[in-house]
């Protein structure tokens, strides 16, 4: 069974480390963004009093940001071979649908640990540029806090690539990408503004998916902080990741009928 799903997962990495639109958009992009946004931050007077765009608050901003592409990319991998013949021809062999789970997520995740590594080493360079401190261990400590919200993202993509077709998929994700953005405090502070806006962010996960990476690059590990956001995180995690097996596998099960 592990044989099977390791397997799978190796040449989804595979197809996907062909794709020169995964290296633009789960890395090129989000850095440059971590570049322009801390630009725009050393150019607002000190006096605004602005602290967003600041090093220490944007890196782990721009790691939830990059893990929304992982979303986008694991619904195209799986539309793509749900539009071939691939698996149908696989759903003839002895893989169960937790061995096509398996072998989606594994590679996105590695991809989302790259990412999120790139993302912290970056800032890192950024804050010595800038004259901002980051400590190397809240760094570390957020490449593992972020991980809870990349399975997130790759559920959802899972559930989208298994649920619409190959050209529906890639727009609900965009849409989905900029929800996400605007509603998870990434580029302005839902918290701060109020209103209907931090309504909804604290209906979704994406703004404590954001909290629980700031928390842990500042080594902020108190409940309000880390502990919470992280805990919401990690159940919205598990909740999808159950909803796209089942999902995937009722689809398994009428296509194979």
């Amino acid at each position: 069974m592990k044989n099977r799903a390791i397997a799978f997962a190796k040449r989804n990495l595979i197809e996907m480390s062909r794709d020169s639109l995964s290296y633009i958009f789960c890395l090129a992009f989000p850095l440059a963004m971590l570049i322009i946004m801390s630009i725009v931050n050393e150019s607002i007077p000190k006096e605004a009093g602005m602290t967003l765009f600041r090093i220490d608050n944007l890196s782990g901003g721009i790691a939830i940001f990059g893990q929304t592409f992982v979303m986008l990319f694991s619904a195209l991998n799986v539309t793509k071979d749900r539009t071939g013949s691939f698996l149908i021809r696989l759903f003839a062999s002895p893989m169960k649908s937790r061995d096509f789970i398996g072998g989606y997520f594994l590679p996105m995740a590695v991809v989302a640990v790259l990412q999120a590594l790139v993302a912290f080493v970056s800032s890192f360079v950024v804050s010595l540029i800038t004259g901002y401190e980051l400590n190397p261990v809240g760094l570390m400590l957020a490449v593992a806090a972020v991980i809870p919200s990349a399975v997130m993202f790759i559920a959802i993509g899972t559930i989208f690539g298994t649920l619409f077709s190959e050209k529906a998929a890639p727009g609900l994700c965009s849409i989905l990408i900029s929800l996400g953005s605007f509603v998870g405090g990434i580029w302005f502070d839902v918290e701060g503004t109020g209103g209907i806006m931090e309504k909804i962010g604290k209906c979704l996960p994406f703004l404590y998916a954001t909290k629980a990476a700031r928390a842990a690059i500042k080594l902020d590990l108190s409940k309000d902080a880390f502990l919470i956001p992280i805990l919401v995180t990690l159940c919205c995690a598990l909740v999808l990741s159950a909803v796209a097996s089942l999902l995937f596998g009722k689809k398994m099960r009428a296509d194979l009928s």
